[in-house]
């Protein structure tokens, strides 16, 4: 195995033309992610207080939603993680703290 990449071991579900347990949860999780950004658009748009304060909650459960999603599938070893190189780290890091102190 890589050893770039940080993962569980893999639960296997059947190869055929019928959808199996990963194929609905990466639906499930791709619509968690489509509702999610519509729910930020609503946000954004609400013309009141009470608007926003009624869509924010359903927006959190979302992503709450979203997030249990994830976790399940990263369990199962449908998702798979790269570990960042520690000089990409510290070479991101300088360039958004010289972007920062030029907009101070």
């Amino acid at each position: 195995m890589d050893n770039n990449v940080i993962c569980n071991p893999k639960v296997e579900v059947p190869s055929t033309q019928e959808m199996n347990d990963c194929d609905y949860i990466t639906s499930l999780l791709t619509c968690e992610k489509d509702m999610s950004v519509n729910y930020v658009y609503a946000l954004n748009e609400a013309s009141n207080e009470t608007l926003y304060n009624e869509i924010f909650p359903i927006f959190k459960e979302t992503k709450d939603f979203g997030r249990k999603v994830y976790e399940l599938m990263f369990q199962k070893g449908w998702y798979k993680l790269e570990k960042a190189e520690e000089n990409k780290i510290t070479q991101k890091h300088t360039t958004f703290t010289q972007k920062v102190q030029e907009l101070i």
